[in-house]
């Protein structure tokens, strides 16, 4: 028997594509780069499947590219590079990887908060520079975490770990978004839904957590910027285009708010020469919220398993459009 042949547009776990290659024959992108649209067209035009990154445009073009595409696995929690209905209308279900890196991008976004607030990364190059002398009373002076305001802006999944994370810092929560949580929640959690405005204006931290829509392009530029505090500290880990860069590069040099923590940028991967890159009060670190051994492992095999599923034609455990199954 013949069997489905699937690209896989980067290097993920072994063991991963260990499971993948025992139902398909397997071939793998293994440069540090995501591969050209071009290649990428080549590539996929006779597979039965592929595991795409949120890097690779998947769109119609693709599509049509590939008439014997079955399945399309994404190794994310977001999808917005797949043209989902075009996949739809096509009939090829598309999974992704929801849930499983919630805690761990929670994580993250609570460490470049607290990096950011308490001068961490100025502390560490001071040393390592030789510009430690002395200690002295007035140096390094950051904004304390407990106690204070956390704004949340989108408050799902990865808002609400990171609601659970604040309340063991004593902090005050308060969050915006378009779909409030139930009573019970915001009592458990003691956070209190208000205007996106209201949020800006009395948070001491603001940390972003919605999806990258047209309605969320730049949802943070320079009318938003304006209304934080002068001491407040910006964090997205969300996705990079929902703050606009050039914004955030005047209200950080004009001194509007502290400072900025960012795990993810607009462009990406940013330049090293870019603005903002070599602001002493901004942290940008290279889209790692989701990079630990554990999680990754686990986005790894979930991503082979919708595959597998697809190309088996049975329901991906994980589908962002099951009515394709419907049909």
């Amino acid at each position: 028997m013949t069997l489905p042949k699937v690209f896989v547009a980067r290097q993920i776990f072994q063991e991963a594509l260990d499971k993948l290659a025992t139902v398909s024959n397997v071939e793998v992108w293994e440069h540090e780069s995501p591969p050209s649209k071009k290649i990428l067209l080549e590539k996929v035009a006779n597979v039965d499947g592929i595991l795409s990154l949120l890097t690779d445009s998947i769109d119609r073009e693709l599509m049509e590219s590939a008439p014997n595409l079955r399945a399309i696995s994404q190794i994310a929690v977001g999808y917005e590079n797949i043209d989902v209905k075009e996949a739809t209308l096509r009939g090829i279900p598309v999974g992704y990887t929801p849930d499983v890196l919630n805690g761990t991008t929670a994580d993250m976004t609570f460490a470049l908060m607290m990096a950011a607030s308490r001068k961490l990364i100025d502390g560490v190059y001071a040393v390592r520079d030789g510009r430690w002398k002395t200690w002295h009373p007035l140096h390094f002076l950051g904004q304390d975490i407990y106690g204070s305001t956390l704004g949340i802006i989108g408050m799902g999944r990865i808002g609400m770990e990171m609601a659970k994370r604040a309340r063991g810092f004593d902090m005050n929560i308060i969050y915006y978004d378009v779909n409030r949580r139930t009573q019970d929640e915001e009592e458990t959690y003691n956070m209190s839904h208000m205007p996106l405005d209201t949020v800006l204006q009395e948070s001491d931290f603001v940390s972003i957590h919605v999806n990258l829509t047209p309605e969320t392009y730049h949802f943070i530029s320079d009318r938003e910027l304006t209304l934080m505090k002068p001491t407040a500290v910006l964090v997205n880990a969300a996705r990079g285009p929902v703050v606009d860069p050039e914004a955030l590069y005047k209200a950080l040099t004009t001194e509007q708010i502290m400072a900025a923590a960012l795990d993810v940028t607009e462009p990406e991967p940013i330049p090293h020469n870019h603005p903002l890159v070599n602001l002493n009060n901004c942290i940008i670190v290279p889209h790692i919220a989701s990079a630990s051994t554990t999680t990754r492992l686990r986005m790894s095999t979930m991503a082979v398993e919708n595959l597998m599923a697809g190309l088996a034609g049975i329901r991906m455990p994980n589908c962002v459009n099951p009515e394709v199954y419907t049909k």
